[in-house]
């Protein structure tokens, strides 16, 4: 999720930067839940593109996991965004929702339990994923 974090930087910038050429500022009382849906927005159809086009992000591909439905298929766009309006509830509490991968069976996360998706290894046949640790 770090690596994830420093790859979304320039694109979180460039949303913000966008935003303000268009709107002009982001600190009235109503620009500034627009400003912050129009940045969840952008990283929602980031992660949904990658998700529902290969299963994987750009951090995902180094580390040579993706995400898929319980079945091994991509997941379709509703999916996609299910999944990632989940990971976020799961992230805003300092990340406690993450925890739940602690705990379940197949280490997998609560979002992914409850979207019908799963992380797994996309390394080439005969060769295993990096260690995230």
């Amino acid at each position: 999720m770090v690596y994830e974090s420093l790859l979304l930087v320039p694109l979180v910038f460039l949303s913000a930067l966008l935003f303000l050429l268009v709107v002009g500022e982001a600190s009235s009382t109503w620009t500034r839940p627009l400003f912050q849906l129009w940045l969840l927005s952008v990283l929602g159809l980031y992660f949904g593109h990658c998700w529902v086009k290969t299963g994987q992000t750009l951090a995902m591909k180094t580390w040579r996991i993706r995400v898929e439905r319980a079945d091994g298929r991509l997941m379709p766009p509703r999916q996609a965004a299910l999944r990632f309006v989940l990971a976020c509830w799961a992230i805003a509490p300092l990340g406690l929702g993450l925890l739940w991968a602690l705990f379940d069976r197949d280490r997998q996360f609560l979002h992914d339990r409850l979207a019908g998706t799963r992380i797994v290894s996309a390394a080439p046949a005969g060769r295993s994923a990096p260690s995230p640790g």
